[in-house]
């Protein structure tokens, strides 16, 4: 493997290890810096979750602009330097206030998978898009391995000490990020700066010209919405329903991530051979909606258990959606729609942690007039019951984009 590959790799691992690294101890954290309960927790971290997002959906178009102008080096470089930062400030914050500017930066330079995803679609064929998407989606799982359970065992240790970790690592990537990686963009498809497709609404309208593109934005969409019941109420539903320690939630988040990569790294190739992208969409929903089904009922910690690496096996949605989306656009559009896809999932995930966690608080405090913690997961399966629903309905063939279509748009 190229050693560019390897650092965009390496890139989207570290990311999510960051991620997966804060998440078992984010309820403990919360609780030590306001006082409160475990609800009222969930209810922060859910703001938490929501101002990060916020800031991904207003700058990630900018920053997939700006890599079409400039180059996907420099934004991958910056982003990791500001990244490391950014923990450092988390790592040592005494309020909530300063965790929500923490927050706000590192939403604003987290375009680390969305430049990655560019950059790998700059290097492949068209038909090798879905399966190279996926292996991103692989590192992604083997950080969400690697992550959560460090991050338990890191909680033996304080709930600062992940922040420390995360830094380092995002630090030691950049570095390793100057000395190897090679730039993809040059004078044939390099873009010219426009503010107009530099923000969301710009770039949704000009994306949304692209025939058949619209309604593969919305499935996105609404998969993303409910893909993010995991992040949100994970931690804090088997704390409800199962008394899980953080060590215990980070152990389970690896086996789901394990589980993740060995879909999208290795079986996703032949599912897409056996299925298509089209096919491989379609199987991906209708397991999803069983598998959230089937956690908002299951009584048993040891069950939930088995249940995770099934939960997996949907994973081959993402990739082969993009799949899809990145041959209906140019070669000069891919940070584009990287960009969108970026902002798109953060508007999901600014919508999704607040009604996913008020939904957990409403089903699970002290005087609810039901008692369902897994009412989240219920929430979910519909979600992706309609956003089958919708790609069905909707989705036609699209025609590979020509570059030369897309240079004078």
């Amino acid at each position: 493997m190229r050693l560019p590959v390897l650092f965009i790799l390496l890139t989207v691992m570290i990311d999510a290890m960051g991620i997966g690294l804060i998440v078992p101890v984010m309820p403990d954290l919360i609780q030590e810096v306001q006082g409160t309960g475990l609800g009222t927790a969930a209810l922060w971290g859910g703001v938490l979750a929501t101002t990060f997002a916020a800031m991904q959906f207003l700058f990630g178009p900018l920053l997939g602009a700006l890599s079409d102008r400039f180059g996907r080096r420099p934004v991958l470089l910056s982003s990791l330097v500001v990244l490391c930062a950014d923990y450092l400030v988390m790592a040592v914050a005494g309020s909530m206030w300063l965790l929500v500017a923490g927050r706000v930066v590192g939403g604003i330079t987290a375009a680390t998978q969305s430049t990655a995803n560019a950059y790998m679609a700059d290097i492949s064929a068209p038909e090798e898009k879905a399966a190279n998407f996926g292996l991103i989606g692989a590192a992604f799982g083997m950080g969400f391995v690697l992550g959560p359970v460090m991050g338990g065992f890191l909680a033996e240790y304080g709930t600062r000490a992940p922040f420390y970790a995360a830094a380092a690592l995002a630090a030691a990537n950049a570095v390793f990020g100057y000395l190897v990686l090679t730039e993809t963009v040059n004078d044939r498809i390099r873009r010219p700066m426009s503010w107009w497709r530099a923000n969301p609404l710009g770039v949704f309208w000009q994306l949304g010209r692209l025939p058949g593109l619209g309604p593969l934005l919305l499935v996105f969409f609404i998969y993303q919405v409910a893909f993010v019941v995991y992040p949100s109420i994970w931690a804090y539903y088997t704390a409800e329903r199962f008394d899980w320690s953080p060590g215990m939630v980070g152990l389970s988040l690896g086996l789901f991530g394990v589980s993740m990569a060995i879909v999208q790294g290795g079986l996703i190739r032949p599912i897409l051979r056996v299925l298509g992208e089209r096919g491989a969409v379609i199987y991906g929903h209708v397991a999803d909606v069983g598998v959230f089904l089937l956690i908002g009922v299951v009584s048993s910690g040891t069950l939930l258990l088995i249940l995770t690496p099934i939960a997996a096996l949907p994973a081959v949605i993402t990739p082969a959606l993009q799949g899809i989306m990145s041959k209906a656009v140019g070669d000069d559009q891919q940070g584009e729609l990287q960009g969108a896809l970026t902002s798109i999932a953060a508007l999901a995930t600014i919508l999704s942690p607040l009604m996913m966690t008020s939904m957990f608080y409403t089903f699970t405090k002290a005087d609810a007039d039901l008692y369902i913690p897994g009412a989240p997961f219920f929430l979910a399966g519909a979600l992706v019951a309609v956003a089958l629903m919708v790609f069905l309905i909707t989705h036609r063939s699209v025609k590979p984009a020509d570059i030369s279509d897309t240079l004078g748009s």
